[in-house]
């Protein structure tokens, strides 16, 4: 006869620096079960022989992320996911983003364990290795990383066109197949670990950024010396939904706030939906399009954060123009592949990085 048990993480949750004796016949986890799975809680379940269950006190949870593999063996003195946690009989939550990471994989062993009166842990052997991977941001989330973004957005400027910096060879006629077109490809892993575009949207990103004093883009670039450009319109207008995406920064005081633009019905706008906060188009604190009397379109951007602005479809480069630009490569800009900074007080939530 078994039972199944789930895991408890006690508000008292002690730090393993207790002894442990030697290996006991104590109930062994088997058939473990990890459910529920959120960007920094799980739950999890097993079963184990009745003989013996009535001594155990504590259980032991080994969780390590999945490339430490090798070294998935309870050490009491060492890193806070070795976890003691009191044995209870109703199943419940593991949570905590001090330990846990979104989009992460990891493995997990457990032990059972008794407590002695001399403060010594009869335990168990070890169950096998379970592994689980953790899951995005959830809507809770991106709405509160929407929130400390919207806190630094400051002033709306004026612009009237988006631009793509690329090498040479980018937009030369043959570059693919659909022959003069700028195509989708899918976000790399740059940003907030958690957000739920990276690995998985596809788009094209644009700036449209422009410089304070002149109020036209920059002549400068981490990204290459040839731009392409296209009036605003053409990318944003009554027939476009907008998107928050992501905000992050790279160990500099520089901000970036991704906003995705997905025609309405495309297949960018259905991925977005139910897993983006979705913006007004005409009231929002980062890129806005407004119909002005004479039925004319003005666009806005936030000036205090760097704009990255994903176009979710195909782009014809006949309705653009392409041109070098006189300004410098500034390569340390660049975002490509660029990790989040996970100490900034700024651009950080309550949860893995």
């Amino acid at each position: 006869m078994t039972e199944v048990r789930s895991l408890q993480l006690a508000e008292g949750t002690e730090s393993a620096d207790s002894g442990i004796g030697d290996v006991d016949d104590l109930p062994l986890p088997q058939q473990i079960t990890v459910s529920s799975i959120t960007c920094d809680s799980f739950k999890i379940s097993w079963s184990m022989d009745s003989r013996g269950r009535d001594r155990i006190s504590h259980y032991f949870i080994d969780l390590n992320k999945k490339e430490n593999m090798s070294c998935n063996k309870f050490k009491h003195k060492d890193v806070p996911t070795k976890l003691v946690a009191k044995a209870v009989p109703l199943p419940m939550t593991v949570r905590g983003h001090w330990f846990l990471s979104p989009r992460t994989e990891y493995t997990i062993a457990v032990q059972t364990a008794a407590k002695q009166p001399d403060g010594e842990y009869a335990v168990s052997q070890w169950s096998e290795i379970i592994e689980f991977c953790t899951a995005d941001y959830s809507s809770v989330h991106l709405n509160q990383l929407l929130q400390k973004a919207e806190a630094i957005g400051g002033r709306m400027l004026p612009f009237t066109v988006f631009y793509r910096n690329q090498q040479t060879d980018y937009f030369l006629p043959d570059r693919d197949a659909q022959c003069r077109h700028l195509l989708p490809a899918v976000k790399d892993d740059s940003g907030s670990h958690g957000s739920p575009i990276s690995g998985k949207l596809e788009g094209i990103f644009f700036s449209c950024n422009t410089e304070f004093n002149t109020g036209k883009p920059p002549q400068d670039s981490p990204y290459g010396p040839h731009r392409f450009q296209i009036q605003a319109d053409v990318l944003f207008n009554h027939n476009t939904n907008v998107y928050f995406g992501d905000f992050y920064c790279m160990y500099t005081s520089y901000h970036y706030v991704i906003v995705v633009l997905a025609p309405v019905g495309s297949t960018g706008d259905s991925f977005c939906k139910g897993r983006l906060p979705v913006l007004d188009r005409s009231n929002n604190r980062f890129l806005t399009c407004t119909e002005e009397a004479d039925g004319s379109l003005s666009f806005r951007h936030a000036q205090d954060v760097i704009l990255e602005v994903m176009y979710t479809e195909p782009v014809d480069l006949s309705l653009g123009t392409v041109a070098r630009i006189s300004g410098h490569q500034l390569m340390s800009l660049s975002t490509a592949n660029a990790k989040k900074d996970p100490s900034c007080k700024i651009c950080n939530i309550s949860v893995g990085r």
